[in-house]
């Protein structure tokens, strides 16, 4: 039997490339017949580089950034056949902010790494949107870039507190956000509003935090913050359309690169899987853009999560044929302290349900 095998990270846990490598060591355990293709996945978060370099090859290039709190922070971007590809959570990831400090955080790191992919030649910049601990509407990447302002652009959300006028510059690069959230800039469905108590934003003060990223779009261009992604990664979406740049599927883009129609269309069967299958997998996560792919190539597509929050009928309408919960089969102690492990197992068991 052929299976394809392309999860997602277990967020917290397990990277994507170890969570395949683990789904992979327990099925060959029950089946080891059955020919494995390990396919790790991301979509635009955390992982979005390795992924890309392990399916892409090309050139990864080392450098040095602001970090959200200002500290010296080290990343990551690939150079392929004229594009690079940027992992923005490397820059300003939830991972390294503060949540007591999330109205100062920037994203000048990020700038920086397009930056710095310009100066390697790239002549397109895929910048991957997710994980991210900052809520400034890509100020800080545009003062990186060279806009100015007559507020401080890398100071935060709270620096742009009485913000009137910004002065952008002028980018020779193709610019293209990578993500699958479709949230606007702000609003009741906004940056701030639908994110921004995870990265540390009081619910009391999100409606003053929600009126500054405000003032950055009537002294930019409103109708840009209305659009799909402009709320993404705390608004950096919208930083990257103000200069131009265009807006792709996360999922899509990552599954292009990794030809994940035509491998799924030489398996069986395909297996996914994530931190926590819930409903919202539907808006762009990885498991749901898998299910798709499998689904049009007429193949099955099974979940193995950290945790299932989603009933029979409702992973149908995902097009997912079962989702096993890693939580349920062996534990939460084991779950987290042991995650391959038990990854492994639970996909050993799954292989004698869906293995010929």
């Amino acid at each position: 039997m052929r299976v394809l095998v392309a999860p997602d990270k277990f967020a917290g846990t397990l990277t994507a490339v170890e969570a395949a490598e683990a789904i992979a060591t327990g099925w060959r355990r029950r089946a080891p017949g059955d020919e494995l293709d390990l396919a790790p996945m991301a979509d635009g978060g955390p992982g979005f580089v390795d992924v890309l370099h392990e399916a892409l090859g090309g050139e990864l290039l080392a450098v040095t950034v602001r970090g959200p709190h200002g500290e010296p922070t080290p990343a990551t971007l690939l150079v392929h056949d004229g594009t690079a590809y940027v992992e923005t959570a490397q820059a300003c990831g939830l991972h390294l902010a503060r949540a007591e400090g999330a109205e100062a955080a920037t994203t000048y790191g990020v700038g920086e790494l397009v930056a710095a992919a310009v100066d390697a030649g790239a002549t397109r910049v895929v910048l991957g949107l997710g994980g991210s601990g900052t809520n400034d509407g890509g100020a800080g990447m545009l003062a990186a870039l060279g806009a100015t302002a007559d507020r401080p652009l890398d100071a935060g959300v709270a620096g742009l507190a009485g913000i009137t006028s910004v002065e952008l510059p002028a980018l020779d690069v193709e610019l293209v956000a990578a993500t699958d959230v479709d949230n606007p800039l702000t609003g009741l469905f906004g940056a701030t509003k639908v994110f921004g108590p995870q990265k540390g934003i009081p619910e009391e003060r999100l409606p003053v935090v929600d009126g500054w990223l405000q003032e950055l779009a009537a002294a930019t261009d409103r109708k840009v913050a209305l659009a799909d992604g402009a709320g993404a990664a705390g608004g950096l979406g919208f930083a990257v359309l103000l200069l131009g740049g265009t807006r792709e599927p996360g999922i899509g883009l990552v599954a292009g690169a990794l030809r994940l129609a035509e491998r799924a269309r030489a398996a069986d069967l395909v297996v996914t899987g994530e931190g926590a299958f819930d409903y919202s997998s539907r808006g762009g996560k990885v498991p749901y853009g898998v299910a798709e792919i499998a689904g049009e190539a007429l193949r099955p597509c099974v979940v193995l999560a950290g945790q299932v929050h989603v009933g029979s009928r409702e992973m149908r309408a995902l097009g997912v044929e079962s989702a096993y919960s890693l939580v349920e089969a062996a534990g939460e102690e084991r779950a987290f302290g042991d995650p391959a492990g038990a990854l492994a197992d639970l996909a050993e068991r799954i292989a004698r349900t869906w293995s010929r």
